[in-house]
């Protein structure tokens, strides 16, 4: 009886990723994280501070950046082994946009929403309401005016990592279909 043998072909392919864009596409993400990040964090302290319930916004937030952070640890790690694949970039990539569009929705209900509208009370009493000089109330004043702008800041960088996560989306497309042996 003839005896077959099995034989592996082993294929390496190179992906060859736009140096700049990648550099670029890394900076701003890590700004994007850390900057939800530590907006959350701080937002879960001052709910500390005052008592109150955390709403669950904040702990997410932590949790997103933290996992966008740990992502492009692991992008790095694999840029220097030379084994960063589209495919595993566009899986991450994919699972993040998912969460940067569910911290979009939900700080988009908490500013503009009809609850809460965290947006038209800052308007209304901390925009309009300019106080100064040397008082306890221009202090008050100072820390609401920091809450009301990092609010805005946490969604505008949402909405950064979302569209930055579409850009690493087109681009792992692009090195996929661009393989050389």
């Amino acid at each position: 009886m003839p005896r077959s043998t099995r034989s592996a072909v082993v294929v390496h392919q190179r992906y060859y990723w736009p140096d700049a864009q990648l550099n670029i596409w890394t900076i701003i993400m890590l700004a994007t994280a850390g900057t939800i990040l530590g907006i959350s964090a701080q937002f879960m302290q001052i709910q500390n501070q005052m008592r109150v319930g955390i709403p669950w916004l904040f702990p997410y937030g932590i949790t997103v950046g933290a996992l966008t952070i740990i992502f492009i640890i692991v992008e790095l790690i694999l840029i220097a082994q030379r084994k960063l694949l589209p495919g595993v970039m566009m899986f991450a990539s994919f699972i993040l946009l998912v969460l940067f569009i569910t911290g979009i929705i939900e700080t988009a209900i908490q500013l503009f929403g009809p609850q809460g509208n965290v947006n038209g009370n800052c308007q209304t009493y901390v925009f309009n309401n300019k106080i100064s000089g040397t008082s306890i109330d221009t202090l008050a004043w100072l820390q609401q005016n920091n809450i009301c702008q990092c609010w805005q800041t946490i969604f505008a960088f949402y909405i950064v990592g979302a569209v930055f996560l579409v850009w690493m989306l087109i681009m792992a497309g692009q090195v996929s279909r661009d393989t050389y042996d």
